[in-house]
């Protein structure tokens, strides 16, 4: 799909004024939007997003489901403390407690970059609370990770580059999207709103170097249970969005989802970047919305 609808920008498309409810963990308090009623939307960033990434789409459900955004440990309005772990296992653990938090059930899970791995890691654990999945631009197995991401793991230049800099933020700004114009000023404030310091940036240099890319990694194992759990989820209906024009997240990806969910329903957009709920959230948001009428 190529076609390219104008996107009104400015201040409205920046708006994020949902309020954000608390969840006391061992350790920190993770944050999460949880607006209207219905059958769950449980929507899951990635690294170095937030929230933010599905204010759009809360908008556009919360009239007809429970949509709910949770920011990780580290990320957004969360609690960012110095000392925690700040891991896939984590992440999917504290998950799993704001899921029995909310007592829901027949689950919509929509997962985008580092939310497919934490979100379908509890999805194999418990497959009996989730109806559906919305697939953006992420991944739940192994796969080729980027040179230019793996410039950010090293020690001493990852802290530079990540904390110092603020780069992973930064660059993803344009590197993430292909209609750059969309990305205002007040859109890019919103983004690196919760990362303004120093401090503010750990888990985002922690997400980045918890890429399992080896067996002495935690995260590599969980990777593993993932891979080996998903046959449970083959007969869910799930829809995949995806950018064709990511450079992490590519069609190499895309074609591992369609090999492992032979069923899922795929809408490519060729002119869509990893960001895709900026470049295309305007064709993406009827197809969520049929998708979750028909499987209703």
């Amino acid at each position: 799909m190529s076609a390219h609808a104008t996107d009104p920008g400015g201040a409205d498309a920046a708006k994020f004024d949902y309020a954000t409810r608390a969840l006391p963990l061992e350790g920190a308090v993770l944050r999460y939007v949880d607006e209207g009623e219905g059958d769950p939307v449980l929507m899951l960033h990635g690294n170095p997003t937030w929230g933010f990434f599905y204010r759009r789409m809360i908008e556009a459900l919360r009239g007809s489901h429970r949509a709910i955004a949770p920011d990780h440990v580290g990320c957004g309005r969360s609690d960012k403390p110095a000392h925690y772990a700040y891991t896939l296992r984590q992440h999917a653990a504290n998950l799993e407690t704001l899921i029995d938090h909310l007592n829901l059930r027949d689950i919509t899970l929509v997962v985008h970059d580092w939310g497919g791995a934490i979100g379908f890691a509890v999805a194999v654990r418990r497959p009996e609370l989730f109806r559906r999945f919305v697939v953006l631009n992420t991944a739940a197995f192994f796969g080729r990770v980027p040179l230019r991401i793996r410039m950010c793991r090293p020690p001493l230049l990852g802290e530079a580059l990540v904390r110092g800099l603020n780069g992973f933020s930064r660059a993803a700004l344009t590197m993430a999207v292909v209609h750059r114009e969309r990305m205002t000023p007040q859109v890019r404030a919103g983004y690196l709103e919760p990362y303004r310091t120093y401090a503010d940036r750990r888990a985002v240099l922690a997400f980045v170097r918890d890429i399992p890319t080896s067996p002495a990694q935690d995260s590599f194992h969980v990777i593993r249970e993932i891979e080996t759990g998903l046959s449970r989820l083959v007969g869910r209906p799930m829809l995949i969005c995806w950018g064709g024009r990511d450079f992490c997240f590519n069609d190499a990806f895309l074609q591992e989802w369609r090999r492992r969910f032979p069923r899922a329903v795929v809408h490519r957009f060729d002119d869509a970047g990893h960001y895709i709920l900026e470049d295309a959230h305007e064709r993406i948001f009827p197809l969520v919305q049929a998708f979750l009428r028909n499987e209703a």
